[in-house]
């Protein structure tokens, strides 16, 4: 997003998650380095509720481009609609929220990969990413040997510091390791615990990979965004099914369908509604410049960052029409 702003001709002001201020604070000095005029990336750290909700209500300030969850998302939504005396335009906004993304396997899905994918899915960066795959829909004939699968593999995923470059490292900080425990909980009543199922080890906040199966579509579990390590398995009916509950949240972010059937990966393209699909691969891993990346509903304002539309959104579009004599 910020480079996005800066090389489309702005100035940009950084406010970066006070969990990630220092990681940001080397960005800029990496970006002063390389010659970046001074006064144009100008970084202030700080709570959201103070620093970020100053910024966005200032009249000064032409466009708000956010990443986090679906709440504070709306909240910017609200407060960028205001027109403070001294603002003489609408702010532009592009959010990118939260997701609760569906990875479908087949029965006609090759199940060692599809078994792979969801696990890299689920629990690449102990799921905090807005695109895990963070529900696993199966068709019938294979969903008994797909979740008893996933659970082995993430029963032996080793928890432990990121550092020392462990499978599963700790979640962002003690409020994240709260919210992911009490879901846990949540989902001890909505389906049957098959991995994990509490915190994994002392020191730091680590919960353990957890698997949930036979879980209702509209469980709590099954809609609401945990961000964490946990993975809600949903038997579906047939393939349309999958694709019928795979769409059945508020969210639109990515999907990941697992199958060899040509007609049923076509008909997924047509009707799986998120911002980027995957066909047999992971929900995860868009690379800027080759694999833009967005959502819609509430995953976003669907804007593709990573490619070159996406500067188009930082800009001010102006017709001039000129008569000659």
């Amino acid at each position: 997003m910020t480079f996005g702003a800066i090389v489309s001709g702005n100035t940009v002001v950084m406010k970066p998650a006070s969990d990630s201020a220092a990681t940001t604070y080397v960005i800029a000095e990496a970006l002063a380095d390389a010659g970046l005029p001074p006064g144009v990336l100008n970084l202030v750290a700080g709570p959201g509720g103070t620093v970020g909700e100053g910024l966005v209500t200032h009249p000064k300030v032409r466009m708000i481009a956010f990443t986090g969850s679906r709440e504070v998302g709306t909240q910017l939504f609200a407060l960028a609609a205001r027109t403070p005396p001294g603002q003489i335009w609408l702010k532009r906004i592009i959010a990118e929220m939260g997701g609760k993304n569906a990875v479908i396997v087949d029965d006609e899905a090759a199940l060692d990969e599809a078994v792979a994918g969801v696990v890299a899915s689920g629990y690449g960066y102990q799921g905090q990413k807005c695109s895990a795959g963070s529900r696993l829909v199966v068709t019938p004939k294979v969903y008994g040997e797909v979740v008893e699968q996933v659970a082995e593999r993430v029963r032996r995923l080793e928890v432990g510091p990121a550092a020392q470059n462990f499978p599963a490292g700790p979640v962002i900080n003690a409020r994240a390791e709260q919210k992911v425990l009490e879901y846990i909980e949540i989902g001890k009543r909505e389906g049957r615990l098959v991995a994990g199922g509490g915190r994994a080890r002392e020191g730091g906040h680590y919960v353990a990979p957890t698997v949930f199966i036979d879980v209702a579509p509209d469980a709590r579990i099954a809609q609401e965004e945990i961000f964490g390590p946990v993975v809600a398995a949903i038997p579906a009916r047939d393939f349309k099914d999958a694709i019928r509950i795979a769409n059945a949240t508020a969210y639109g972010l990515t999907g990941s369908v697992y199958s060899l059937n040509p007609d049923k990966l076509a008909l997924a393209r047509r009707e799986f509604m998120c911002g980027n699909l995957y066909l047999n691969r992971k929900s995860t891993g868009a690379l800027v410049g080759s694999h833009p990346f967005g959502g819609f509903n509430m995953s976003g304002t669907d804007s593709k960052a990573g490619g070159p539309e996406y500067l188009l959104n930082f800009l001010q579009p102006k017709v001039v029409a000129h008569k000659y004599r």
